[in-house]
């Protein structure tokens, strides 16, 4: 009797569990919004990067730079050596500290005390540089002029053109993962190179892109999460074809100007909100200023250690329409564990019936056993 008993029981838990829906974020995430009043330069934030306790925000009156959590900013502008107080991307590793401005590269390597500015002087494709990534002493920067490597630590950078392969030389982002440099240019689609740089492959809307305007990109391993004018493209396949994904996916909008990916979990920043995904981009839940976004235009959007970061824009030409605020820089503390989502309305009653077979079963076993 108790062998057949346990046996009905580990088959009644393992049904339960393959009615259970996916886990998905708990519905009361938060925001906390942080202002000028906390430091920033300024309420319009253009891109953040984070690393355990260290929030850095590239706003339009500086690099900002936390050590507490976000208590708390210094902001860093020219004076510190920054090519220009406009800041559109930044990336950080260890005392080293990237800063993308519209007066070119600046880089510092005594975790921001000071930065040494990098032009067209030093081989940049052009001083307007709106995206960075480094990875030990090599340096990958995106600017209206191309994409600019350097293999040195930034004394020197090489240019990749459209000569290369890029599908313009007009770059708004760039990811690299191995071998692998993934380019987001604004209105030739998203250029793809496996080795290094040397030459591209572009990817358009022939392939599946939303649109061949590409804001933002991220990689890992075969899957690519392109951020278009037109929708959220994922690719599972390195890039051989994209699946778009837009406002019927649960997208709060379809101007999509970031992304950012972990595991199942997909960030997408657009013009409508925050819309986040934990089955894959299958489903997106959007949060707005009613969920503490200092606005619901999200330029871009970080995940690291358990918060995620969105970097929000202030509207300073006219009185903001609706769900409009003041920008700033946006961060929410996610669930340790995924809240478990309801029973879908066929699961749970499919679960209901066979506990009911489940108790008729048991039931009669028990008066044969007597």
């Amino acid at each position: 009797m108790a062998s057949f008993r346990t046996a009905l029981l580990a088959t009644a838990a393992s049904a339960l569990s393959l009615a259970a829906a996916p886990a998905a974020l708990a519905d009361g995430l938060t925001f906390t919004n942080k202002t000028t009043a906390n430091g920033l330069g300024n309420n319009s934030v253009n891109g953040v990067y984070a690393s355990g306790s260290s929030i850095y925000a590239a706003t339009n009156g500086g690099l900002s730079i936390s050590t507490n959590g976000g208590s708390s900013f210094t902001n860093k502008t020219t004076t510190s050596g920054l090519g220009n107080n406009s800041v559109y991307g930044v990336y950080a590793s260890g005392s080293s500290i990237y800063a993308a401005t519209l007066g070119g590269l600046s880089i510092s390597i005594d975790g921001g005390s000071s930065f040494t500015n990098k032009t067209t002087a030093n081989g940049l494709g052009n001083n307007n540089v709106y995206g960075v990534y480094a990875s030990g002493s090599s340096i990958y920067a995106a600017t209206v002029g191309g994409l600019s490597i350097s293999t040195d630590g930034g004394s020197t950078f090489i240019n990749k053109t459209t000569a290369n392969g890029l599908g313009v030389n007009n770059l708004r982002g760039v990811y690299v993962s191995g071998n692998s440099i993934y380019a987001a240019t604004n209105g030739g689609g998203l250029s793809i190179s496996t080795y290094g740089g040397s030459s591209f492959t572009t990817k358009t809307t022939t392939s599946g892109l939303g649109s061949n305007s590409v804001y933002g990109v991220y990689a890992s391993g075969n899957n690519i999460y392109a951020a278009t004018l037109d929708g959220l493209s994922i690719s599972t396949d390195g890039g051989s074809s994209f699946t778009n994904k837009t406002t019927t996916s649960g997208l709060g909008d379809n101007y999509v100007s970031g992304v950012y990916a972990s595991g199942s979990s997909i960030y997408a920043s657009t013009d409508g909100g925050l819309s986040i995904s934990t089955d894959g981009g299958s489903t997106f839940i959007n949060y707005t200023t009613a969920n503490g976004l200092g606005s619901k235009k999200v330029l871009v959007v970080y995940a690291s250690g358990g918060n995620v970061y969105a970097a929000t824009s202030q509207f300073i030409d006219f009185t903001p329409p609706p769900g409009l605020k003041g920008g700033g820089l946006s961060i929410a503390q996610l669930p340790s564990t995924p809240v478990p989502g309801p029973l879908p309305v066929a699961g749970a009653a499919a679960a209901f019936g066979f506990s009911r077979k489940l108790r008729r079963r048991l039931r009669a076993a028990a008066s044969t056993s007597c």
